[in-house]
């Protein structure tokens, strides 16, 4: 397998939200609201500062020792697990959901992101150690979104019906049935008995989702060093207590979010906006959030009742019992960790900017922020589509019209555009209304209403003209709209629908070492990823 690279800026592609690219941009508008550039410098500034929050390493450490235990490590992750006893080496963090079989294909971006940029962080600063790390945020209850997946167009679905968080539940007859239904769509692509041995060997049944993802993950990414760090356990919990009893008797999250929410929501879309208590209560087929009626605690859904007292009980006897929502688990994430990067997506950086106040009235470090990378993969048959329409890559990530306007615009031999025409006609106009306003200066506005009529006339003549013309060219129309819908399924980004399944199938490990290579670190651009012939 052979891929050529080309990367162009997050805004051409006209996939990511204002807010993203702003902040990619290094917009103005956004600065207040982080503390470390995405960058060099800023990455550079964060390690400096990074030193001044301390973190439990030795627990740390003890906790992965303990998940890893009957695990083969390959050199480089003993290594960093040892590292993180030092206080020269900090994490590069990603975090997401175990989605089944790893969800979409951007869930592999971000981890391959990780890795990548604290390999070359290393390089920059070889005084320190930077360790990879893939925050698993398994507490989080959503089958819905989590349970589904998209392989070449076809929709699995786990029919499970357990409930609470999905990193808890447990692997049944109906996962194993997905398996056997991938296994006979996947089993005859040349790499696709070695994906598959690695999923039976991951999800067997009675494991939870969440050992199944860390079985996965470690067996894709372990010889690239990384680290998978699962936070649903009772001693990291425990180093979150005091600041999740904070959170119970002070509300202090919500609070310290409204400046940002009411500077953000000035010029983007909000993301999050928090709840009076960002607290979840979690136990076995369970997870519903905690809210405060007068003086009793309540868990939503259930006849859950606790006063301040009895709560606060629960909390030291049973941590474990609690689980932080989308506001104070990047904070929960950055206390048990020496993170100084974080690696998300655009919705995740989005909620993250909200966060740098709660971040500060939690006395936690607030660490750069980094928005992951992206890619579009071209396989050889859809590259040899676009070369024969003669189109450039990046002209991919415009609309269908637009993709048709131009190819026909480029391919006909008659003459489409009336533009020399309109300009003559703005010309004509001008001298009539220069010798119509001589006899009455309200003629002005009447010769204006005429100009813009004929204008529209001739505009009306230019689409019939090229809708004519594309009369002639639709078999080739319809090649763009064949590529289109392959790369970009439901009209969005592959990497927000596909599964990463088939392309380790076809080209097996090799397709995560291109992503390796062709990975930016600090760079801040969108990958398109083109197959070539050897």
């Amino acid at each position: 397998m052979n891929f050529t690279a080309c990367s162009i800026p997050y805004r051409q592609t006209k996939s990511f939200s204002k807010l993203s690219v702003d902040y990619v941009e290094g917009a103005d508008a956004l600065k207040p609201f982080y503390t470390y550039a995405p960058n060099l410098h800023g990455i550079k500034e964060a390690i400096a500062q990074r030193k001044k929050y301390k973190v439990n390493r030795q627990g740390l450490v003890a906790q992965l020792q303990s998940q890893y235990t009957g695990k083969t490590l390959s050199p480089k992750a003993t290594a960093n697990i040892e590292q993180l006893l030092s206080e020269n080496t900090f994490t590069i963090t990603t975090a997401h959901q175990p989605n089944i079989f790893t969800g979409h294909l951007y869930f592999i971006y971000k981890i391959i992101h990780a890795i990548k940029l604290a390999d070359e962080l290393k390089k920059q600063f070889p005084g320190y150690h930077f360790v990879p790390v893939y925050f698993m945020g398994s507490e989080d209850a959503d089958l819905e979104e989590l349970g589904t997946i998209t392989v070449q167009g076809k929709i699995y679905t786990w029919a499970t019906h357990q409930k609470g968080a999905v990193g808890r539940m447990v692997i049944d007859e109906k996962f194993l049935a997905l398996i056997h239904e991938l296994e006979a769509q996947l089993g005859v692509e040349k790499y696709g008995p070695e994906i598959l041995a690695k999923l039976k060997q991951a999800y067997t049944k009675g494991k939870t989702i969440e050992l199944a993802t860390f079985d996965f993950v470690h067996d894709l990414f372990g010889d690239y060093g990384l680290l998978v760090l699962l936070p649903d356990n009772p001693g990291f919990k425990k180093t979150f207590a005091p600041l999740m009893q904070k959170e119970l008797t002070e509300q202090f999250s919500q609070k310290a979010l409204q400046p940002a929410l009411k500077a953000l929501s000035e010029a983007y879309k909000v993301q999050v906006g928090g709840r009076p208590v960002n607290l979840f209560f979690l136990t076995d087929g369970l997870r519903e959030r905690i809210d405060k009626e007068g003086k009793e605690f309540i868990v939503h859904g259930t006849s859950k009742r606790f006063s301040e007292k009895e709560i606060k009980t629960e909390l030291h006897n049973h941590p474990e019992n609690f689980s932080p929502n989308v506001i104070l688990r990047p904070v929960f994430q950055e206390m048990l960790l020496p993170n100084i990067v974080f690696i998300g997506g655009g919705a995740e950086i989005a909620y993250w900017l909200e966060l740098k106040d709660v971040f500060a009235e939690a006395q936690t470090f607030f660490p750069a922020l980094m928005l992951r990378n992206s890619f579009t993969i071209i396989p050889q048959n859809i590259a040899d589509i676009i070369q024969s329409l003669g189109l450039r890559m990046d002209k991919i990530f415009e609309s269908n019209k637009a993709l048709h306007d131009f190819f026909v615009q480029q391919e006909s031999k008659n003459r489409l555009s009336l533009s020399d025409e309109k300009l003559a006609l703005i010309k004509t106009y001008h001298t009539i209304r220069e010798s119509a306003t001589k006899v009455d200066p309200t003629f002005s506005k009447h010769v204006w209403a005429l100009q813009e009529k004929a204008k529209q006339k001739l505009d009306a003549l230019e689409k019939k003209m090229l809708r004519a013309e594309k009369l002639k060219f639709e078999a080739r129309l319809r090649q763009i709209d064949k590529l289109k819908d392959r790369l970009f399924p439901g009209q969005i980004l592959q990497e927000r629908v596909d599964n990463f399944l088939p392309y380790y199938a076809q080209y097996g490990k090799s397709f995560i070492d291109t992503l390796y290579a062709e990975s930016g670190a600090w760079q801040q651009q969108f990958c398109i990823l083109t197959e070539t012939r050897a």
